[in-house]
This record gives structure tokens, sequence and C-alpha cells, in this order.
């Protein structure tokens, strides 16, 4: 399985919300979602985590892959994605991939 990790802005009259989505890359079903008005890790992806965590019943080894976001590369997070040991696999773009977005 592998999942993928985005981070949006939408934007509104007088502030900014965050939205993180983490989606399975074969089926594209979302698995975890957040928002937020900052972009704490803790507010914004350790919550969409948690979701995907949730919904994800397949035993098999998963990949979750990200930009190079601050939140996903945080050390809160990368310790979060350590709790799962070998079930889990981090996968996070090179610095100026632009086609890592796509």
């Amino acid at each position: 399985m592998k999942y993928r990790c985005t981070i949006s802005y939408l934007y509104k009259p007088n502030k900014a919300e965050y939205l993180t989505v983490i989606i399975d890359l074969f089926n594209r079903q979302m698995f975890g979602y957040s928002m937020s008005d900052n972009l704490r890790t803790k507010d914004i992806i350790d919550l969409a985590w948690n979701r995907a965590v949730k919904l994800n019943t397949n035993s098999k080894e998963l990949i979750f892959h990200s930009n190079r976001e601050s939140q996903d590369a945080s050390y809160r997070f990368t310790n979060t994605i350590k709790i799962h040991g070998e079930f889990v696999k981090q996968s996070i773009s090179r610095k100026r991939n632009c086609w890592a977005r796509k």
C-alpha cells in the first residue's frame, strides 16, 4: 500500500485554512484528512495520520510519501512514523523536485 500526503492552502476573506489529505495512490481513496488555521505538526499532519491509521485495515507494508514540507519531516512526525516499526516506510521527495507534486 502506498499513501500520499499533501497540504493545501484554502484562502478565506480574513484568514487561511490548511487542509491535509492522505490518499491511497492505488485507488485514490482518502484515508485521512485534517483542517486547521495553523501549520503546527500536531494540528495538521498528526490528526490526518491518526485518522488514516484507524482506517487502514491492511496488514501489508505501507509506504508513506510526502513532499519536503516541514511538518512531514519534523522530529515529532518522523517519531510517530517510527512507532509503527517496519510496517511503515517514510518516503520524502528530494529538494527542488518539481515533479513530486504531479
